[in-house]
């Protein structure tokens, strides 16, 4: 099935002048995902569709929290490429994380091509209730009747 595509020309052209070989592989543009807050933690759901699971990686360094995958496409040799629309190469996103997030309990789990990295929210910043003090003790007024 083929399609018109206006833009295939300035894509043709724009790859040439950035040294991209008419014909390879393209580099992946970005790693879509979603990001919500659920109770008392954060859930990242990224989209990795054919990435391996081996070449998943979710690493925190200095506040930033790193996700990378790899994803192949089968060799060139001997094929005759109709369409090649799916990406290939290295995908990487970096979010930074604020002080109030606990980087010690962050996991993720990776099913059906979605990263799921739960981010759980620290201690120290969760609502708590204060509780109240006072210098004497706490004193009882009675209603008088006038009488």
């Amino acid at each position: 099935m083929l399609r018109f595509d206006p833009f295939h020309d300035i894509d043709t052209v724009a790859r040439q002048l950035l040294g991209e070989n008419v014909g390879s592989a393209r580099a992946p543009r970005f790693m879509p995902m979603d990001l919500f807050k659920a109770g008392d933690h954060y859930v990242l759901n990224a989209d990795l569709p054919g990435v391996d699971p081996g070449s998943v990686d979710v690493s925190v360094d200095n506040g930033t929290l790193t996700l990378r995958a790899q994803r192949s496409l089968p060799s060139d040799e001997g094929v005759q490429w109709i369409a090649s629309e799916r990406f290939a190469g290295t995908y990487m996103r970096q979010l930074s994380l604020g002080d109030n997030v606990d980087t010690e309990k962050i996991s993720a789990t990776y099913n059906n091509g979605v990263l799921s990295v739960t981010i759980p929210v620290a201690e120290r910043a969760k609502p708590r209730r204060i509780e109240i003090s006072g210098h004497s003790a706490p004193k009882t007024i009675e209603a008088s009747t006038g009488d």
